[in-house]
């Protein structure tokens, strides 16, 4: 399925990189990453490559042809000889052979899944990265006229003193903080960009517009069934049995050099005419049989136990794959839940306190119930708090998306849905 998707996309990419139209929602993003990342393509063509292995390890070795010509007559009445031979091997030994190759191929095919899987991972988290980037800069540049505002009040106040206020004057700093901190988020849209561009394989230059945010998910994750979803369709994990499955013929297969083969030929020994008694030339046919003699029996146990032991090897490596996949997944499902419970955390209570708290230390302060720095004050952590806002959903759904490719593309969700958390 892996392979046909990104075939498809790569067929309907004719355009050539520097001409790609900038991509604006995440499935644009996947279909770019898809056709054009480069780490990808050369994962396609490493499966290919063992693709066409599997033909040659099913051939036969090529026949020998042989000639032969007296230089110098001797006492025979042969001329030339013609001779053709065909190796044989041991009964098996193509079968094992095409099956190591077809097994590796197999592999190689779960390889290029789980470098499919790890691309669309990178690029929804640069996708959401991208994202959170455009939310900071359009949540700091409305703090920043809601501060503008709070000068003119403080202006307000004190217009009839006569003389600059130290309200007006901090109310002047924190403008020129927070317009150093938009110019900041302002210039990170540069290296943000030619990160995406990077994965997307595209020239670090070209502008990517604002993409648009994703909403959360509202379905909850079965983390129950997480560690048997990785078991069941993690793509590494099925290429370590795909390269064990190779190991077992290929441990066959050193097995069958102890054996010998069989070489059979004919040969075609034509004869002088002028030599022959009665002036008729007949020439001579020949059948042979060659056999080797394996007698080095060291060498082949000791093939055999090489063999044996990179199936080992690959087996070990397999249990561990295993036990760091499940260690990734503990960890990835307890970020996924904590964030979601910020998420919520921040939108239901946090954010709307957050907003009543400066909204009656504006009042408060018209009436001079309160100095400018408590003012300011609500009004920094109404910022942190959306900013953290904003965060926490960003790194949702990159923990999302790092689970998706742990699990082999579609996470496991509870059949009763839990508490909708989409913005």
């Amino acid at each position: 399925m892996g392979l046909l998707l990104f075939c498809t996309a790569v067929g309907a990419n004719d355009l050539p990189v520097s001409q790609t139209a900038a991509p604006s929602t995440l499935d644009d993003y996947l279909h770019l990453a898809l056709a054009q990342n480069a780490g990808l393509q050369s994962r396609f063509a490493e499966y290919k490559a063992a693709m066409a292995e599997i033909p040659q390890a099913g051939a036969l070795d090529d026949p020998t042809f042989s000639y032969g010509y007296w230089l110098e007559q001797m006492e025979t009445q042969e001329k030339q000889r013609f001779g053709l031979m065909q190796m044989l091997p041991w009964f098996g030994t193509l079968e094992a052979r095409t099956d190591a190759a077809a097994a590796m191929a197999r592999a190689a095919a779960k390889r290029f899944d789980a470098a499919r899987l790890n691309v669309a991972a990178q690029t929804k988290s640069a996708y959401y990265e991208f994202a959170y980037l455009g939310r900071a800069m359009e949540i700091a540049r409305q703090n920043f006229e809601l501060l503008k505002h709070f000068e003119q009040v403080s202006q307000a106040r004190y217009r009839t003193a006569g003389q600059t206020h130290p309200d007006i004057i901090r109310a002047q700093i924190e403008l020129a903080i927070f317009e150093d901190e938009l110019i900041t988020l302002e210039r990170k849209k540069q290296p943000t960009t030619a990160l995406v561009n990077a994965i997307l394989n595209r020239a670090p230059s070209l502008e990517l517009p604002w993409p648009q945010q994703e909403p959360m998910p509202a379905e909850a994750i079965d983390t129950a069934q997480v560690v048997a979803a990785i078991q069941n369709y993690n793509p590494q994990l099925a290429a370590f049995s795909h390269e064990i499955a190779a190991a077992r013929s290929r441990v066959e297969l050193a097995q069958k050099r102890s054996k010998p083969n069989l070489t059979v030929g004919f040969e075609w020994m034509q004869m002088d005419k002028a030599t022959m008694p009665d002036g008729h030339r007949r020439d001579a046919y020949l059948a042979t049989v060659a056999v080797n003699l394996p007698l080095w029996t060291s060498s082949y146990n000791a093939g055999v136990q090489q063999a044996r032991l990179m199936g080992v090897k690959t087996a070990q490596e397999k249990i561990q794959a295993e036990s760091d996949l499940a260690a990734q997944a503990a960890e990835l499902m307890f970020a996924v839940e904590d964030s979601a419970r910020k998420v919520r955390l921040y939108q239901a209570a946090l954010i709307p306190k957050a907003k009543e708290m400066l909204a009656v230390s504006e009042q408060t302060y018209r009436s001079g119930g309160i100095d400018f720095l408590s003012l300011i004050d609500a009004q920094r952590k109404l910022l942190d708090f959306e900013l953290q806002y904003e965060r926490m959903r960003a790194d949702h759904l990159t923990q999302r998306a790092a689970l998706e490719e742990l699990v082999g593309g579609t996470l496991p969700i509870q059949k009763e849905q839990a508490d909708d958390i989409s913005k």
